[in-house]
């Protein structure tokens, strides 16, 4: 994740040796973005301000969010900064979904309805149809 040194988010990382990425959802654009525009470092609970609940994760310590239908629960593994930027680094350890996002016990993308920022255009897309398929389709051009 590319984040600064200076977000709280970093320091509550680096004291738990934990984190997750929870995967947010058309219906939740504004709640997303708060989290993105308001700093913890001045907001004491941005949940309170977002509407959105959390709560523990299943196998590390760090909060999901419970109206997000995916969550990434990762270990820490180091931050860096250097000239090629500066972010978190983790391993995801567990990976965990609302069943409304369920098909035969596997993650169906279509149904997730999970939003893609834009950072040329600051826009947030929705990413709902499986147009190709990975490690497949790019075998036809080689020889």
């Amino acid at each position: 994740m590319n984040l600064t040194e200076t977000h709280k988010t970093v320091q509550n990382i680096k004291a738990r040796g934990a984190f997750t990425v929870s995967i947010a959802d058309a219906a939740h654009i504004v709640e997303a973005d708060y989290f993105g525009v308001e700093s913890g470092n001045k907001v004491a609970d941005k949940f309170a301000r977002s509407g959105l609940t959390a709560s523990k994760a299943e196998t590390v310590d760090a909060p999901v969010i419970n109206e997000f239908p995916i969550c990434l629960e990762c270990r820490f593994i180091e931050y860096q900064n250097n000239e090629y930027g500066c972010g978190v680094i983790g391993k995801v350890v567990n990976v965990t979904a609302d069943e409304s996002v369920m098909v035969d016990g596997k993650i169906d993308m279509s149904k997730v309805n999970a939003i893609a920022f834009d950072p040329y255009t600051h826009g947030y897309y929705k990413v709902t149809e499986r147009v190709g398929e990975a490690f497949r389709d790019g075998l036809k051009l080689k020889k």
